[in-house]
């Protein structure tokens, strides 16, 4: 059987998708919105840690209280993936936005249910069955919240402009941070101790759900991604057929033929959440349990060093836009190799200076790579697979990278060393280097498989002279080939007596 010849058309303007800014701007508070909530309930869980050992596993020490409310805090990793499946299959047939919308239900319901369980002295050991099975639910939603999320800014985002528009996302993951982090500080200064144990570790728990009350008003109203649509009507128009009946492609094929797209995003998100998890979900409890220092005052400084992080996020996105992404994940796998050492040390001296330049050492480099996963991710898969392939590696690397804070608590524990963290951050910044060497550069690149994208008709107009002007350069490139091949093959012409 022959194969069929593809035909190309030349581009013209008309081929470049522009995007509308307000439909972005709603498009990125939406997505980020989603984002800050997961996070929320990951800081108010991460800086209740010490709290929540007491209320659902009283008996226990100390030490075994926190790490079994950790442990509560990496199990529902382990259903991810499964979120992830479901929702990427789902978001890759019948779209992103409707699938954003249940997520965020899922996730706001999940985290009110905490606040309602009662503690281990009221129904005993079914107290930490319930709080197992409320994360287990966050856990199912979130597996498809923050994959469907990038991939929903990316398809929305200029080409130009997509680093800084999905720096926003992860904008979003330490807003929600800082605001669950702010709300425990502030509830327990309001109320003392005992009251704070008793009943007061609820309230942030509350507060998810006006929050996703928010973001699925947001979610609802927009619309469909630019990139999707163009999907949905390329299969109409090729098939004649819904979108809901064309072939699919199975994972183990996905895997077979986009195994490498696949591994730079399992190296990505591995580096990026184990630094995520030990700086801003184990060091709270690292602080007040390992190094006995005041939980409202560590608690300040991981704030103060956060929103220094919310100012330098959309700046390394930008800039990412000009020099590319493959520089931060590079340089920051290299920082995190060379001073998470010393970041330690600094934060072990008891002395607010060196443990807020610790922190904001590990918290700088964190930038490196939270500044632009949102925009390197949802690019190197076509639109077809996209949500699916992305979902399903995203989730992978997160059971992975989730289990930071158990296991890192066990290792200290084990050990009596404080420094094993800042070991393990070494370790795992080899896989950032890999990872780093290894991907493509995405930067001011169409997503894969799609036609550009721009702000404008005049920067659609650039895009196309600079496509033009790429094409040329490629041709006097193989121009300069064959001239080069014609050359040698006249040499062996002329060394032959019966060739001319």
């Amino acid at each position: 059987m022959r194969p069929v010849k593809k035909i190309y058309k030349p581009m013209n303007i008309n081929d470049i998708t522009i995007i509308d800014d307000d439909k972005l701007k709603k498009a990125i508070t939406a997505a980020a919105l989603g984002n800050a909530m997961e996070w929320f309930d990951f800081g108010v869980y991460g800086f209740l840690a010490f709290v929540l050992g007491k209320v659902f596993f009283p008996d226990a020490s100390p030490s075994v209280q926190m790490i079994a409310s950790l442990g509560t805090f990496s199990v529902p990793f382990l259903v991810r993936p499964l979120g992830g499946i479901v929702c990427g299959i789902l978001g890759d047939r019948y779209g992103r936005q409707k699938i954003l919308a249940i997520t965020i239900i899922i996730m706001s319901l999940g985290t009110c249910s905490i606040g309602l369980i009662p503690s281990y002295q009221s129904i005993g050991i079914m107290s930490p069955i319930l709080l197992l099975i409320a994360k287990l639910v966050q856990g199912f939603s979130v597996g498809g919240e923050y994959s469907g999320a990038a991939i929903f800014v990316a398809e929305y985002s200029p080409d130009r402009k997509r680093g800084l528009m999905g720096s926003w996302l992860d904008f979003g993951s330490i807003a929600g941070f800082v605001i669950g982090a702010g709300v425990v500080v502030l509830i327990s200064s309001m109320i003392s101790d005992v009251q704070f144990e008793r009943w007061g570790w609820r309230i942030p728990f509350f507060l998810a759900l006006p929050l996703g009350a928010i973001g699925l008003y947001l979610r609802h109203e927009l619309e469909e991604t630019p990139a999707f649509q163009k999907h949905v009507e390329d299969m109409e128009a090729e098939s004649k057929v819904n979108l809901r009946n064309s072939p699919k492609l199975s994972y183990r094929e996905v895997a077979g033929k986009y195994w490498k797209s696949l591994m730079i995003c399992v190296g990505i998100v591995i580096v990026t959440n184990v630094t995520y998890y030990v700086l801003l979900t184990y060091m709270p409890s690292y602080l007040s349990h390992n190094l006995h220092y005041s939980e409202n005052h560590g608690v300040l400084i991981i704030i103060a060093v956060m929103v220094g992080m919310l100012f330098v996020q959309p700046i390394i996105g930008m800039t990412s836009d000009k020099i590319g992404r493959r520089p931060f994940i590079l340089g920051g796998s290299t920082g995190l190799f060379l001073l998470s050492y010393p970041a330690f040390l600094m934060i072990q001296t008891n002395s607010v200076g060196f443990i807020f330049i610790g922190l904001l050492i590990l918290a700088i480099l964190l930038n490196c790579f939270i500044g632009v996963m949102a925009s390197i991710l949802p690019a190197i898969f076509p639109t077809q697979i996209r949500y699916s392939a992305l979902a399903i590696a995203f989730n992978i690397s997160i059971l992975i990278a989730g289990m930071t804070p158990t296991i890192v608590a066990w290792m200290v524990e084990a050990t009596h060393n404080l420094n094993m963290p800042a070991f393990y951050l070494m370790g795992i910044s080899l896989i950032g280097l890999w990872t780093g060497i290894r991907m493509p550069e995405t930067a001011n690149k169409p997503l894969r498989g799609e036609t550009p994208t721009a702000s404008d008709r005049n920067e659609a107009k650039e895009i196309l002279s600079e496509h033009f002007d790429t094409i040329e350069q490629k041709v006097e490139e193989i121009d300069e080939k064959i001239a080069d091949l014609e050359r040698r093959r006249q040499i062996l012409i002329d060394q032959h007596p019966k060739l001319d």
